[in-house]
């Protein structure tokens, strides 16, 4: 690990930034119409019991990283084969973020620009960020942290003011029963933004009051969690359920619709500010992830070597990860089932069973 430290608030800010990302974009619960705010409530109530997972597993080792304790709990040669699986993971995860960022560029403003142009722009000034180190990440987050909460409040009061909000819209609640809006959210939305926190696991270790990490995540996670539901409801509210179901990034369609006096309107550029923040630190701490994890599991002395063949790898996996964006939004649905489940949930569960069972011998023979 990088000999940095970051605060208890930087930490935060990042997990804040991080699990916001590019989950407001989207429709989250879509398929749940109008419930679609409860269920990412329910996603946010899963998200936090796997991270007491992640929290209990840190508390063993807290001064290792996901790939370090891999080695220690179910031994050198299987760990390292697990961490290697999740540095590919996050690389995995990286490149579909960069891609999902590319494509809603590529589709608004920046039509004529090839998606590969759009999309190294990003990542070369990730790996810049990212090779200054992690303490620098935190701290522009700490700026931009302030500037993204401005931009909403100020996004929220010209929507308001443009009269766009029908609280109708989201009537009548739980009209096909809470099955459906437990299934989305304790299947999809507990993976998707919240199980990503594993990758928080990368990143534990550098904090500087260990005591703090616990109530740090948790409360970035439930402010995060709590924003999501917030725009879902403005978006449901705005746009209604079934263009809320067909739009691919309903956040820019309700931005688009404000008008006030005819003088106030084509707001895209606040919509465009978010994207590129929250994209760039979404990326940009996944990608930090795989760089950590990488130097760890093949025990390399310095970091700088690898940042720029990972940011490499991460571009072009984002650009043939798929040939169309439909073809994309269908894969993310099977990366949820095959891959999201297994290294977010299942594999941190069974870890956390065979450190418990570990710890407690340890224990008893020190009795």
């Amino acid at each position: 690990m990088e000999k940095v430290k970051i605060s208890g608030y930087q930490l935060f800010v990042l997990v804040v930034l991080f699990e916001m990302g590019s989950a407001i974009l989207l429709g989250l619960g879509s398929e749940v119409k109008q419930d679609a705010w409860i269920a990412i409530l329910l996603g946010l109530f899963g998200g936090i019991i796997v991270f007491f997972i992640y929290y209990q597993l840190y508390k063993y080792y807290p001064d290792l990283p996901l790939t370090s304790y891999l080695q220690k709990i179910v031994g050198k040669w299987v760990g390292r084969l697990l961490g290697l699986l999740y540095i590919v993971y996050f690389m995995y995860v990286a490149a579909r973020v960069l891609r999902d960022f590319g494509e809603l560029l590529t589709t608004t403003i920046y039509n004529s620009t090839p998606l590969f142009i759009i999309n190294t722009l990003m990542i070369v000034t990730i790996i810049y960020g990212v090779h200054k180190g992690f303490e620098v990440l935190a701290r522009v987050g700490e700026l931009y942290f302030i500037i993204i909460y401005l931009t909403a409040i100020l996004g929220m009061l010209l929507i308001i003011f443009s009269g766009l909000i029908h609280l109708s819209n989201l009537a009548p609640i739980l009209e096909n029963g809470l099955n459906p809006v437990i299934k989305t959210g304790l299947t999809q939305i507990i993976t998707f933004p919240f199980g990503e926190m594993i990758v928080i696991t990368m990143v534990l270790p550098l904090i500087n009051d260990k005591k703090k990490a616990k109530w740090v995540c948790l409360s970035g996670m439930v402010l995060a969690g709590i924003n999501i539901t917030i725009t879902a409801v403005v978006n449901i509210s705005v746009l209604g359920v079934d263009l809320y179901h067909r739009s691919p990034f309903p956040l820019l369609t309700t931005i688009g619709r404000i008008q006030i006096a005819d003088f106030i309107e084509r707001l895209d550029v606040l919509f465009m500010l978010y994207l590129v923040i929250g994209g760039f630190f979404k990326i940009a701490i996944f990608y930090y992830a795989a760089l950590a994890g990488a130097v760890d599991v093949f025990q390399m002395k310095n970091q700088g070597k690898l940042v720029f063949p990972i940011g490499i790898i991460v571009l072009f996996a984002s650009i043939t990860i798929a040939s169309n964006f439909a073809e994309f939004i269908k894969e993310g649905i099977a990366v949820t089932i095959y891959l999201s489940w297994p290294f977010q949930i299942i594999i941190p569960s069974i870890l956390l069973t065979i450190a418990y069972f570990r710890n407690r011998k340890k224990q008893t023979s020190s009795l």
